[in-house]
């Protein structure tokens, strides 16, 4: 996790945020990209010896994701895009947020956290019990989805409770989703007619 220290109006009429870090820091170069809470950003400044980077955020980007929501202070989930030789322990989370959910309700439960999230119905469709789910970049496994409510639940273990910044969220705040790219892929095949245009040849 890193923490935000800057946060202001770039030069060029974009949005720029500094954050400290040390352990994405190692081998990084410029233009490399960096998730912040789940948001693929791209490093424009860095320095290790500060322990501290730069990334610049499109108007598109704030109008999408929970970063508006970030102060000076603010914790923050980080982590450097996957190489190919890289173990999969999770799902594939691309970095490219569909929207945000908010947090409705935290309910612990021994020393685990049932966290509730309300989301739209534009990303609630992907959404299924036992699928998963990208929150601020951690990837997850949905518990429930209430269609009714429009809104998922999942839960998170003492571990990774210590290790992601959802924990430290209040009930009211915003979250960073991404829902499971082969659900869109699916979609997008069967209203083109692919799946029929099969069928009849």
């Amino acid at each position: 996790m890193g923490k935000i220290k800057q946060l202001g109006i770039a030069e060029h009429g974009g949005f720029d945020m500094r954050i400290g870090a040390k352990t994405v820091l190692e081998g990084v170069n410029l233009g490399d990209s960096i998730a912040v809470n789940g948001t693929f950003l791209t490093v424009t400044e860095f320095d290790t010896q500060m322990s501290e980077f730069m990334v610049g955020l499109s108007p598109e980007t704030l109008r999408k994701t929970s970063l508006v929501e970030l102060e000076p202070g603010s914790v923050v989930n980080l982590e450097r895009a996957v190489q190919p030789m890289s173990r999969m322990g999770g799902h594939f989370v691309q970095g490219h947020v569909d929207g945000t959910g908010e947090i409705v309700a935290k309910e612990p439960e021994g020393d685990s956290l049932w966290v509730k999230v309300k989301a739209g119905k534009d990303l609630l469709r992907y959404i299924v019990p036992k699928g998963f789910i990208a929150v601020d970049g951690t990837s997850l496994t949905v518990v429930d989805v209430f269609d009714e409510e429009e809104c998922f639940n999942f839960m998170l273990v003492a571990y990774t409770q210590q290790n992601v910044v959802i924990p430290s969220k209040k009930v009211g705040q915003k979250v960073n989703l991404e829902v499971d790219i082969l659900g869109k892929y699916v979609e997008r095949l069967l209203s083109s007619g692919f799946v029929d245009s099969i069928k009849s040849s």
